[in-house]
């Protein structure tokens, strides 16, 4: 049924975002809302998520509202993984966007709602737009090469095939065939396009997802100066709209630094301290760590590492004792912050497009170690596009990690890496002034999804 509000009020802009209510894409989405809300005051915008994750954002300005979705997310027991309880919110997701459409509107006095912006991952979303005679404008976090892969999902399976037929005979083939993706390989693919498990709920709903974008009154992208999207990506997703990075669109307030970070970070000297973060839901597995741990003692280098408590006990046995004089250990550090602070010369990271950001944005190189989604082509770029850090891909020895770390911190590799990361902030900073092209494409963004 139509979503629909009380035609005799005056005419105000009112848009609803909807959030994927997982891993970092709520708060992705919450910075987007925040710098349209900023940037129209005058409009309305109503931000839907879980009531758990809206717990955890900083409230802003008055015509920013904050709305849950109708029912929490389903757990399917307490056997249940992340992705099968994904699958489980998918599979109710168009039910849970019309609903808390018409709760927005309902919040607002009857407002009706003009535009309609999603993540990405919640492509339904056009169908409540459709209903509502409104335009859909998708929102994608992720590293925007990833999307151009997606997107070129077809003819991938079509020249290497999937699953089993892919591994390992194409995974060192560049995938030079496709405008915009010459330096990446099969292998830096991520899972479900032609290899993993191609028929998973979540692997199913990113392929719909692709074919729905065409749909779309824009695709926003947050992306930096060197990764403005080309002609050649236009022809393939010819309606994007890369509007920068978020943090800096719309800084997020100071996190706490309740286990002390930053003082420990002010005892140290320039560019000497290590800092290490996999993310909230990346982690290596316990051998992976055990090594990297190794790597950190054998360096002597001074570090600052995020690793949840109980992921501890796969340390090697007495190394927190051992390096209790020039190592901290945190469950959680704000990143930011920490990234920022002149002690830090390197960030290991997992390579999430939201870290990478931070840290280019934050003049730091990095130590790469993907993971899974995305996070293979984002370091691959980190390291051969923009040469900002070095990847890891293959995994963690303590004899690699030491190699690695000594050339960042001490070698001339390291010095052309700050100076290349130091170049692309300043062209990012330089493209979102008054007049620069990534302030445009915001301006124009704002223009859509406030029309009436």
């Amino acid at each position: 049924m139509a979503v629909s509000g009380n035609s005799s009020l005056p005419r105000r802009p009112h848009v609803a975002l909807f959030a994927f209510p997982f891993t970092s894409h709520v708060a992705s989405i919450y910075s987007l809302a925040r710098a349209l809300a900023t940037a129209a005051p005058s409009a309305i915008f109503s931000f839907v998520s879980t009531a758990k994750t809206l717990e955890s954002l900083p409230r802003t300005a008055g015509n920013l509202r904050l709305l849950p979705y109708e029912e929490e997310i389903p757990d399917g027991g307490s056997s249940a993984g992340l992705e099968e309880v994904i699958g489980r919110f998918l599979e109710a997701a168009p039910g849970k966007i019309r609903a808390a459409a018409n709760a927005a509107v309902a919040d607002v006095g009857g407002i009706p709602v003009s535009c309609v912006v999603s993540d990405a991952f919640m492509w339904m979303a056009d169908f409540v737009a459709e209903e509502m005679e409104v335009p859909w404008v998708t929102f994608f976090s992720g590293f925007p090469l990833a999307l151009l892969a997606h997107a070129h999902t077809d003819d991938l399976r079509s020249r290497f095939g999937s699953a089993d037929q892919v591994m390992p005979t194409h995974a060192d083939k560049l995938l030079d065939f496709i405008p915009g993706l010459a330096t990446m390989r099969v292998c830096d693919l991520p899972e479900g396009i032609i290899f993993g498990d191609t028929n998973s709920k979540f692997a199913l709903n990113v392929h719909s997802m692709v074919h729905h974008l065409p749909r779309a009154a824009a695709i926003v992208l947050s992306t930096l100066a060197d990764l403005e999207v080309d002609s050649t990506f236009h022809s393939t997703l010819n309606q994007t709209l890369p509007i920068g990075p978020l943090n800096l669109l719309s800084p997020p307030p100071p996190s706490p630094d309740e286990e002390n970070c930053l003082p420990y970070l002010d005892s140290y000297e320039p560019s000497s301290v290590v800092y290490v973060s996999f993310g909230t839901f990346s982690a290596l597995q316990p051998a992976e760590l055990a090594e990297l741990a190794h790597g950190l003692e054998e360096s002597g280098v001074p570090f600052l590492w995020s690793l949840k408590e109980e992921i501890r006990s796969n340390l090697p046995e007495g190394f927190v004792e051992r390096t209790r004089l020039r190592g901290k250990i945190v469950n959680w550090a704000p990143q930011v912050s920490v990234l920022s602070h002149p002690a830090v010369g390197v960030f290991v990271t997992h390579c999430g497009w939201k870290s990478v950001r931070e840290s280019i944005i934050s003049d730091m190189v990095m130590l790469c170690r993907p993971i899974f989604a995305d996070q293979k082509m984002t370091a691959r770029a980190v390291e051969l596009m923009w040469g900002v850090g070095t990847n890891l891909n293959s995994g963690i020895t303590r004899e690699a990690f030491v190699g690695a770390i000594d050339a960042i911190l001490k070698g001339d590799d390291g010095k052309k890496m700050r100076k290349r990361v130091v170049e692309i902030r300043e062209r990012t900073e330089k493209a979102l002034l008054p007049g620069g092209s990534l302030s445009v494409n915001l301006k124009s963004l704002v223009e859509l999804v406030c029309r009436i």
